[in-house]
């Protein structure tokens, strides 16, 4: 486990490395580069070391490239829409930035729909970009509008904690009732089931999880799954 700085330097190397939140590739006079980070936090990096970023508990999200996040459509804006994302500025969406769509075929997305995009672009000096498909295949995948099911809300840390495939939180209430997810870096969790106690069941165990909130592991969550109503 690895804490820095900001300003600190990382030894973030790989062929085809990628950089995420809290770290910066800056050039020298010499022509080389380095990675410093941008914010204090712990170093984490893939398992093939060619993703690399600063685990923090930031209040407020700031985008990323390539990062898959939920939105709310709050405003039309000429061939797009505008969206909330939670970071301090609207993202924008195009009106064909999603699969099969042409300027004849486009989705009629209403004011208030959820979506589930990934970051295009992220620039301090520019408002972030949304996609709806993979940008490796070009198709939606798992990418588009949200339709039924409730947005959660919750720590930027737990919705990290989330997309960690060995996490214990959904494995265990899927041992229990069939559920779907939708899990965005920017603090937001959309969640369904087929029935609405399910879904409530859901939000509470994450809140339940949430390092910001009860902070339970997996025994205290499974205890507190036997007093809900399910």
């Amino acid at each position: 486990m690895s804490y820095v700085l900001p300003g600190e330097s990382v030894p973030a190397k790989h062929v085809n490395l990628k950089l995420g939140p809290g770290l910066l590739q800056v050039s020298h006079v010499a022509q080389e580069t380095a990675v410093v980070s941008t914010k204090a936090g712990e170093l984490k990096h893939s398992a093939n070391n060619k993703l690399w970023w600063i685990e923090g508990n930031a209040r407020r999200y700031v985008p990323a490239a390539q990062e898959s996040v939920i939105g709310i459509v709050i405003a039309r804006s000429g061939e797009g829409w505008r969206v909330d994302i939670g970071a301090a500025h609207m993202a924008s969406l195009d009106g064909l930035a999603f699969e099969g769509a042409t300027k004849r075929n486009r989705l009629n997305l209403k004011i208030g729909s959820l979506l589930y995009a990934r970051v295009s672009l992220a620039h301090k000096d520019m408002e972030p970009e949304l996609e709806c498909f993979d940008a490796q295949t070009r198709k939606a995948g798992e990418f588009g509008e949200l339709k039924g099911g409730f947005m959660a809300r919750c720590s930027l840390q737990m919705c990290r904690h989330l997309l960690d495939p060995n996490h214990f939180l959904f494995p265990l209430l899927g041992s229990k009732f069939p559920l779907e997810t939708a899990i965005g870096v920017n603090g937001r969790v959309w969640v369904n089931s087929k029935e609405p106690k399910h879904v409530i069941a859901i939000v509470r165990c994450i809140e339940a999880a949430d390092p910001d909130g009860s902070n339970m592991d997996a025994l205290q969550v499974k205890k507190f799954l036997g007093t809900l109503d399910i």
